[in-house]
């Protein structure tokens, strides 16, 4: 195995268990030098310390860290840990998350604001803490944890779901802001048998579904070569990619220029025939006036 991530140094949130006991050591296996976050991690026998501790047993480097994402001080004084340390921060992955799962009926709306404050604002914390010194060194790697079930829907998750979507919306800006100075920001939406999980899946499909069939693809997030803007899907050895599309769609004007019309016509306004995944949100703008406008322009004369 050639290792992608000699000598660079991670953070992982997140990290005592699961997905992100699986991210640490994966990391750490590449060359990785990680902080592993988690809460409750500086207590002595903690979760992360035992990923700390089977970290350095490969010869590898690892310290563990208990800040709490919700907190901006404490995810600030987590990188100054990181930066003590090791001198930078090159890779951050915003893993920590919780669920609260009931239908929207059901559900609270504090359950609604704790999920969004760990999932959304602890990623947004964790990245504004890095961003600034990311882009001084020219050098960044920054992975949101995204979900099919904020990309698709999952009965039960709305709060989740929300949260999982805003991470790609996030995402897309930053990596827009970001590339100029080689700071690449993805998402990683995984598929896995954790805590988060239990009690959903047959045994079967729990053994198919290893945080380690995940980690791979979080690697190729935050090597050196790279992608940016990707929703890479993982999960079970599987590998996919989410795009968010643009129809053609159609272009109405005069006395079609009505709801009535439109509700006629969204079938065609549906078709996917030459979808396209737009650059930036502004292509929605310019995919429409250059219809509108090609749409004013005078038929060709017949002779």
């Amino acid at each position: 195995m050639t290792p992608l991530l000699q000598g660079r140094i991670a953070i992982v949130t997140g990290a005592g268990r699961g997905l992100g006991r699986s991210h640490a050591l994966e990391l750490a296996r590449h060359g990785a030098r990680v902080l592993v976050n988690d809460m409750g991690a500086d207590r002595p026998g903690s979760e992360a310390q035992a990923v700390v501790d089977a970290i350095r047993a490969a010869g590898g480097q690892a310290h563990a860290n208990g800040a709490d994402v919700t907190d901006p001080q404490q995810v600030q004084a987590m990188v100054q840990q990181a930066v003590a340390q090791w001198g930078r921060v090159d890779i951050l992955v915003n893993n920590a998350g919780i669920l609260r799962d009931k239908s929207f009926a059901k559900m609270s709306l504090e359950d609604f604001r704790l999920v969004m404050e760990v999932h959304l604002m602890g990623s947004v914390h964790c990245t504004h803490a890095v961003w600034n010194a990311m882009r001084e060194q020219n050098y960044g790697r920054i992975v949101m944890t995204t979900s099919s079930s904020g990309l698709y829907g999952n009965f039960g998750q709305a709060n989740y779901g929300a949260a999982k979507m805003a991470l790609v919306g996030l995402m897309q800006t930053l990596a827009l802001e970001g590339e100029k100075y080689g700071v690449r920001v993805n998402c990683l939406a995984p598929t896995a048998a954790t805590a988060m999980t239990e009690g959903l899946l047959e045994q079967e499909a729990l053994d198919l579904l290893s945080p380690t069939s995940v980690s791979p693809a979080l690697v190729a997030l935050v090597a050196e070569n790279a992608p940016t803007r990707t929703i890479l899907m993982a999960g079970a050895g599987s590998f996919e990619q989410a795009n968010i599309t643009m129809t053609q769609g159609i272009c109405l004007s005069g006395a079609e220029l009505s709801a009535n019309v439109l509700a006629r016509r969204l079938g065609e306004v549906a078709d996917r025939r030459g979808e396209v995944v737009p650059a930036t949100g502004f292509d929605q703008l310019r995919h429409e006036i250059a219809k509108a406008q090609a749409q004013r322009q005078p038929a060709p004369s017949s002779v």
